[in-house]
């Protein structure tokens, strides 16, 4: 288990937290029918460069871009490419930044134009899962209590949550133990300290919960082929609540 960060570090985190939610923003301003994935990333790489940083997913074990970008069926780690965005359908946005030696993570899942009802509650309650998850992460909770939360609530409403992916500590380097899970039992898994940086990631399918890897070797997609969505914040545990160090409230305001 990675020690507790001191408060200098989770500053530095927060500074982090900010680009890549500031980064989100950015990129949902242009998201519209129209336009490719590859313009999405294009405007995220320029924006965290002119802020000093690093898109830390670019070269990441051989990942070929600043974002991942997941089109519908594709539940995390697609390829920004040539596809035009068209109404209807939802991309996940994947943001990662290093910048004075510690990394940012987060990630909103954006509905493009006008989306079908079961698809827009899908967003909805996967996005309310991790607000439910972040609940539960207070010190002295485990592990399996953020699980719980996220899994109770998402499945409550005949989702089904990705059991090959999970979220994950993070600091000096993008992917710190513990692993974190979008289910479990409460009272599970490794305790939850005061100090401790996580990402916590609901990738929740409207349909089954089975998926696949992609013949490229890294996107994901749902087996049923229907659609996933993908919510990430950055939170420090403490006691009693949860500090949050990404936001959507850039994105949302």
């Amino acid at each position: 288990m990675v020690a507790p960060k001191t408060e200098e570090e989770i500053l530095l985190m927060k500074e982090n937290g900010i680009l890549v939610s500031r980064t989100l923003a950015e990129v949902g301003k242009i998201i519209a029918p129209g336009v490719t994935t590859l313009e999405l990333n294009r405007v995220a790489e320029t924006f965290i460069r002119d802020h000093g940083a690093v898109p830390s997913f670019l070269g990441y074990d051989g990942f070929p871009a600043a974002l991942c970008i997941s089109v519908n069926d594709v539940v995390v780690h697609g390829f920004p490419s040539d596809y035009v965005l068209k109404d209807g359908d939802i991309v996940s946005v994947d943001c990662g930044t290093y910048y004075k030696g510690y990394n940012g993570d987060s990630a909103y899942t954006f509905a493009v134009g006008e989306v079908d009802p079961e698809t827009a509650k899908l967003l909805e309650v996967t996005k309310a899962s991790l607000y439910e998850g972040i609940a539960a992460a207070v010190d002295g909770n485990r592990v399996g209590d953020i699980g719980h939360a996220v899994q109770s609530y998402a499945e409550s409403f005949g989702f089904s949550v990705v059991r090959e992916l999970e979220g994950h500590g993070i600091g000096t380097r993008m992917h710190e133990a513990p692993g974190v899970p979008n289910y479990g039992r409460k009272g599970q898994g490794p305790k939850l300290r005061n100090g401790m940086t996580i990402c916590i990631e609901p990738m929740i399918n409207a349909g089954s919960k089975s998926v696949y890897l992609d013949k490229n070797g890294w996107a994901v997609r749902t087996a049923d082929h229907k659609n996933a969505a993908h919510f990430e914040l950055t939170v420090v545990v403490r006691k009693g609540h949860a500090e949050q160090l990404s936001t959507f409230d850039f994105i949302e305001c």
